[in-house]
């Protein structure tokens, strides 16, 4: 059964960094297009970034350069450098895999991001 699983989340203080992590199981992240998500209560999910399977990437707009996606074959995964985080950057942030022939997604589970002092 694939699955994709979110790591790295926790609290941080404004202007520090957490690096998120989705790695999988019964599969290869290579084959993917990936991105990351994030929704706090009561809105919908939020594009943060996106990587495709050619390597072209897409930001949220307010990520302003602070965000770095990227794939890390040696884990299998796809990360998410976050840096300069700020209290309005808390949310569940979620890793989303899309399998193009298929034309279906997998969701993580989630992992919890806490800006504050």
């Amino acid at each position: 059964q694939v699955q994709f699983f979110e790591s790295g989340g926790g609290l941080v203080a404004p202007g520090g960094s957490l690096r998120l992590s989705c790695t999988t199981s019964g599969t290869a992240v290579s084959i993917y297009d990936m991105a990351w998500y994030r929704q706090t209560l009561g809105t919908e999910r939020e594009l943060v970034a996106s990587i495709n399977r050619t390597g072209v990437i897409t930001y949220g707009d307010f990520v302003k350069g602070r965000f770095t996606i990227s794939r890390n074959s040696a884990k299998n995964a796809v990360e998410l450098q976050m840096n300069n985080l700020q209290p309005e950057d808390t949310a569940d942030y979620y890793c989303k895999a899309h399998l193009d022939v298929a034309s279906y997604d997998y969701w993580g589970q989630g992992t919890q991001v806490t800006v504050s002092s």
